[in-house]
């Protein structure tokens, strides 16, 4: 064993001797979970509003009052011409215009009803859909106030929604938890990529060979560092999204621990297989990032695999970060117990021993 940890040893050595190195297992994955961390998001808290309020009534001045007073929005413009709808919305200046007619607070109080108008910018879907889910929560509270206030009839149906998992329906609480999966993916690929192919370039391969070391003992020597660096870097990045984005882990730790494990284990697989086929640096990268780029959107990452096509979600199956984003989500939120994540255990585990054996095949073909 001494052999072999001397070669563990000189991988390290050479591994955070390298700049480029250094940078890839340092810089990215600490820049990324801060930018992802807070810009990726489906939560919208700071709609641009503008209000068009041609109603002088107690009525109208409520709504428009808990429009304004919204974390949701942010009041930008008070409309008073009906021609100053169509700039602000062209514009982007306005997200959401609230129009309430000059007859909203008299038809409310005479009839029970009244109609408001929300005009949306939808050039944005799914932002303005999110955005008006919030109009709409305001109004249904609005007429429940006024219901109870008045005396007046209400709906002989009230829907009451209660969320499991994520009462308050943060999407942070859904994104932090995949850039877990994300940034251990990038980091573990990146360093087992560039593991081989930085022998071959720095011509000391070849010296490497002549050794009494056996093909699988180099290679065991190689995924040594890129495992203990991918699983560290995984912790790093749970500590991070446990205490610094309040994401809560209601699950059993060491079932999170076997799945980071069974994960970094494929995706070091994955990187030895390109680094075994890659003759320079800039090869080893270029195929870990055609790997990667599908890999994360076929993962389920942002978009639910139910919703891509039959033939794409078959080929997702062979994607680990696809099991490992069900197993971190699952643990995170749900408190899945591990005997309930064996479905996603045992793919990690076939698909990490597929890529180490394919890579220990293509390393004993290429020397």
């Amino acid at each position: 064993m001494w052999p072999l940890l001397a070669l563990i040893r000189k991988e390290f050595l050479a591994l955070l001797k390298d700049p480029r190195s250094r940078f890839v297992i340092i810089g990215p994955p600490i820049v990324q979970l801060l930018v992802f961390g807070y810009a990726a998001t489906f939560d919208v808290t700071d709609a641009a509003l503008a209000v068009y309020n041609e109603s002088a009534g107690a009525a109208s001045r409520d709504l428009v009052a808990r429009f304004v007073g919204s974390p949701n929005f942010r009041h930008v413009a008070t409309i008073t011409r009906e021609d100053q709808i169509a700039p602000l919305v062209d514009s982007r200046e306005a997200l959401i215009v609230l129009h309430l007619g000059p007859t909203f607070s008299r038809d409310l109080r005479r009839r029970g009803h009244a109609s408001a108008q929300i005009i949306l910018d939808g050039r944005n879907s799914n932002t303005a859909l999110i955005t008006l889910g919030y109009a709409r929560s305001i109004v249904d509270r609005f007429n429940a106030r006024w219901a109870s206030v008045h005396g007046a009839p209400s709906a002989p149906a009230r829907l009451q929604v209660r969320s499991w998992f994520n009462p308050n329906q943060q999407s942070r609480w859904f994104i932090v938890p995949g850039i877990v999966g994300l940034l251990t993916l990038v980091v573990t690929m990146l360093v087992t990529a560039l593991s081989v192919a930085r022998e071959r370039e720095q011509g000391t391969f070849d010296q490497l060979l002549v050794t009494p070391f056996r093909p699988w003992e180099i290679l065991v020597g190689k995924a040594t560092p890129g495992f203990i660096i991918g699983v560290a870097e995984a912790m790093l990045i749970i500590v991070v999204a446990v205490f610094w984005f309040r994401v809560p882990l209601v699950g059993n730790f060491a079932a999170l621990c076997v799945g980071v494990v069974l994960f970094v284990l494929a995706a070091i697989g994955v990187g030895l297989m390109i680094s075994s086929l890659a003759t320079t640096q800039q090869q080893a990268l270029l195929g870990a990032f055609l790997f990667l780029v599908p890999a994360i959107i076929l993962s389920g990452f942002s978009t639910p695999i139910a919703n891509m096509p039959k033939a794409v979600q078959v080929i997702t199956y062979v994607d680990p970060l696809r099991y490992f984003l069900i197993v971190l989500r699952a643990i995170f939120l749900e408190g899945t117990p591990s005997y309930l994540l064996i479905d996603q255990y045992w793919p990690l585990a076939l698909i990490a021993a597929t890529s180490l054996g394919s890579a220990t095949l293509l390393f004993r073909k290429r020397t």
